[in-house]
């Protein structure tokens, strides 16, 4: 399934005290800021399919022919586990090779169909595909914008959160660049970030402040991270009329 991307409309603090307690804290914040979390989005490129290298133009992108496209390892398996756990996911992805005349809209269908169908033969879903096909230098003039469905912009998020209905601060981001995590922390969602960390990534950054909540080597790594965070966060006992969102702001939580 996979829904035509549009302009969307749309912590804790304490003292620290000593290297012990400071520990403590960030496990005590994490569960938190995880036991409000129901949803995962996913960033496509470098966290489900492999990136690219294309030769001919000297850069590493999303794949543009089905010889190019393919799954990373245990990719499925991760979505399983993440479904197991009763957290809806869904795909956020920038997708503009459309419109920089990469690729026809036929190739994208055929990825699609290609993830899917690999992904539900490990007996996992997905529940919301959701593209920006847009760019502000794009070939195709119907596709040429600056929108707000274009990450580091909120507005894709918002679309598959409001779909899943969910807010996005009960949401992980998990991405493998830069504008997922401003897009993530943006719009509030705990960020899960996919690769190699390296404080100089953050000089390339415009808001060199952002820093993943998490970091994971993989999308299966991420997967089990998330579950690690969630099981300590059920086995923490509530608050008897208070939580904690996803995000760490504090919810009143709902009588029964």
């Amino acid at each position: 399934m996979r829904t035509p991307a549009k302009p969307a409309t749309n912590s804790r603090l304490g003292k620290f005290r000593g290297p012990q307690r400071g520990a403590e804290f960030a496990a005590e914040t994490a569960v938190g800021a995880a036991r409000g979390c129901r949803a995962v989005l996913l960033d496509r490129d470098g966290v489900i399919n492999a990136l690219v290298y294309h030769q001919d133009a000297g850069v590493i992108d999303a794949p543009y022919t089905r010889a190019q496209f393919r799954l990373l390892p245990r990719v499925p398996q991760a979505i399983r586990l993440l479904n197991d756990l009763g957290l809806p996911v869904a795909i956020v992805s920038n997708q503009p090779g459309i419109a920089k005349g990469h690729l026809q809209p036929e190739m994208l269908e055929w990825f699609d169909r290609a993830m899917l169908t690999q992904i539900q033969s490990a007996g996992a879903h997905i529940d919301g595909v959701f593209y920006c096909l847009h760019h502000p230098e794009a070939k195709v003039p119907s596709l040429r914008r600056r929108c707000r469905c274009r990450k580091p912009q909120t507005g894709l998020l918002e679309q598959a959160a409001a779909q899943l209905h969910v807010s996005l601060s009960e949401c992980y981001m998990v991405g493998d660049g830069i504008p997922d995590l401003l897009a993530g922390t943006q719009a509030g969602c705990r960020t899960v970030f996919v690769g190699k960390w390296k404080c100089e990534i953050c000089q390339f950054s415009e808001a060199p402040q952002i820093r993943p909540a998490l970091v994971a080597k993989d999308l299966w790594h991420a997967a089990k991270l998330i579950r690690q965070e969630l099981a300590a966060a059920r086995r923490q006992r509530p608050a008897a009329r208070s939580g904690v969102c996803c995000s760490g702001k504090a919810q009143v939580a709902a009588p029964r």
